[in-house]
């Protein structure tokens, strides 16, 4: 996970994104066949799941890429395909969203680990495809200036939902020098909720992989 210390913030902080949306997704599909995962918390994982997926795409569709295309038109093609796949992963999004985990519906977990395999599968795909042409373009044609005020748009609109779980999962795929970085473009009220989010998500997540006492 180490980075070059001449890497852009652009390309640590979507490195960053993309490992969490692997290690939640997996994570997902790992649990929700797990009777000692409460339900409780795999429907919020999978809240947490569904509405950063689909915002962090449309961010890059509708804000990055074409902003990376406006610098270098010749990157549309490869872009344009990244966004088709987007809108696959949409459609696994939809059925996982979908599934009832309200109540008394252990019999939902079957339904949820066959929808979380889907997303975590069409997720791992997408990544590989884009990351070749995405690292390289955020490298090559976005400035700091310009990153600097994308990524405070996304922080500014990112729905909040389960927010304490982005905290926790960033701090398993970052190092502390990245996720301090991220995480100082917080709003300035988040800061001092910061150490209750993590204890909060290492007791999630420790029950989601069933090594809670």
């Amino acid at each position: 996970m180490n980075h070059s210390p001449h890497e852009p913030m652009s390309v640590v902080e979507t490195r960053l994104a993309h490992e969490v949306h692997r290690v939640a997704t997996a994570l997902l599909a790992e649990a929700a066949l797990r009777p000692s995962a409460p339900l409780g918390t795999l429907a919020q994982l999978r809240d947490f799941l569904v509405v950063n997926l689909r915002h962090h795409h449309e961010t890059e569709d509708e804000d990055l890429w074409p902003r990376i295309v406006a610098t270098s038109p010749a990157a549309a093609d490869a872009l344009g395909e990244l966004s088709a796949e987007h809108e696959r992963l949409d459609e696994a999004l939809d059925a996982l969203a979908a599934v009832v985990l309200s109540g008394d519906a252990e019999a939902g977990r079957p339904a949820l680990h066959e929808a979380a395999v889907a997303v975590r599968d069409t997720v791992h795909s997408h990544l590989a495809h884009e990351e070749p042409v995405l690292f390289p373009a955020l490298r090559e044609h976005v400035t700091p200036e310009y990153w600097a005020d994308f990524s405070q748009r996304v922080i500014a609109t990112t729905p909040p939902v389960a927010g304490h779980l982005m905290i926790g999962f960033l701090d398993e795929v970052g190092t502390p020098e990245e996720v301090a970085l991220m995480l100082a473009a917080l709003p300035e009220p988040v800061l001092p909720l910061l150490p209750a989010m993590r204890a909060q998500a290492a007791h999630d997540l420790r029950t989601l992989r069933g090594a809670e006492a």
